[in-house]
């Protein structure tokens, strides 16, 4: 871990002596023009939260980004096993959407659902159980990587399908409204996923039954290696929403502090009885759609200028700035986290293989 910790250091002095990539592009041109909400000059220090909030934002992104990066390292050995679609890079999306909303809300998450699990409040061991198909994960190791369920925190679960989470958010959210709970439903999908036929369908029951219900766009730019400005007839997804009247807006998906205050807007106009809303968060995924991605379709230039924006990074950096941490606290909550991770893989790799005499058992109600 130590050997680590110096490595993750050595790297941080390195990127911050290197001047940002000049090369405009497609993704950076899409970025231009957007404030950093939470940055020092657009918020005061008031507004960013408490400090506990804050240093728990910043936990919760680190557990996310090292058990990513774990779960790549596992897979590399084998130790997971099937398709495995990390999240690292978006994790400010997650932590400050979850962050937005009561601990009694409802998320539907995606393939690419790990830091979502996280975010609302997943633990560490059964979810890297569960990826490496052990008895002691969340799912007693039948679901692995893209159906992780926690009930107990109100996240309905991941899917394997593309958009099929959006109308089960939009059901869960009519349940919500007839059963008068007062909660809401954060909706994640992919832009990928907007193109699905459930994507208008579950908009537009939404707004004329003024549903309360968060649509979550985790625009990372590529479906797969398909290019969003190639498979997407309006340049925004934020758009599409107009034709719905459904309001939208886009945020900068690297700003943990910018997505929290515009779900927690979005989730307050929903559970006042004001119907659905569309964020569009522009993020982007560091890795490739699957371990099995070389990642040709993308440049070297625009992975340079999405990880000079890294979401942890311009955090630390709105922590330092506004006298929340110091730079040796920053370091030991990474240190912590890490630490809390490779417990986690540990327990999981040494925990035992499901019963093959259990496998019918859940299959039937």
């Amino acid at each position: 871990m130590a050997k680590k910790t110096a490595k993750r250091k050595a790297a941080k002095k390195k990127a911050a002596k290197k001047k940002p990539a000049r090369k405009k592009s497609a993704a950076k041109k899409a970025a231009a023009g957007r404030k950093s909400a939470g940055s020092k000059s657009a918020k005061s220090k008031a507004a960013l939260g408490s400090r506990d909030d804050l240093l728990h934002y910043l936990a919760q992104m680190c557990r996310i980004r090292f058990f990513e990066e774990k779960v790549f390292e596992l897979l590399a050995q084998d130790l997971i096993k099937g398709a495995s679609h990390v999240y690292a890079g978006e994790e400010a999306v997650a932590v400050g959407a979850c962050a937005g909303i009561n601990h009694d809300d409802y998320i539907t998450s995606t393939h690419r659902g790990h830091g979502h699990c996280l975010a609302k409040g997943g633990q560490l061991r059964p979810m890297m159980a569960e990826l490496c198909g052990k008895e002691t994960g969340y799912c007693r190791g039948r679901g692995g990587s893209m159906h992780i369920a926690d009930v107990a925190e109100f996240n309905l679960g991941a899917t394997g399908i593309v958009g099929s989470n959006i109308p089960v958010a939009t059901g869960a959210a009519l349940a919500q409204k007839m059963q008068g709970t007062g909660r809401i439903v954060v909706c994640f999908f992919g832009d990928g996923a907007s193109n699905n036929a459930a994507f208008p369908e579950s908009l537009n029951v939404a707004s004329v039954w003024k549903l309360p219900v968060v649509y979550l766009c985790e625009n990372n730019l590529y479906g797969m290696s398909v290019s969003v400005e190639r498979a997407s007839a309006t340049k925004d997804i934020a758009d599409k929403a107009k034709g719905y009247n459904v309001p939208s807006e886009i945020v900068d998906g690297q700003m943990v502090l910018t997505v929290r205050d515009a779900v927690r807007a979005a989730a307050e106009r929903a559970r006042a009885g004001e119907g659905p809303q569309l964020i569009e968060a522009k993020t982007y995924r560091y890795y490739g759609h699957s371990r099995s991605d070389p990642r040709k379709y993308r440049t070297k230039e625009e992975e340079a200028y999405w990880r000079g924006r890294d979401p942890i990074k311009l955090f630390e950096q709105v922590l330092l700035e506004n006298g929340i941490a110091t730079q040796k606290e920053l370091e030991r909550i990474e240190e912590q986290c890490q630490a809390e991770v490779d417990d986690a893989a540990d327990f999981a790799v040494n925990s035992p293989d499901p019963d093959p005499a259990t496998l019918l058992e859940g299959i039937y109600a």
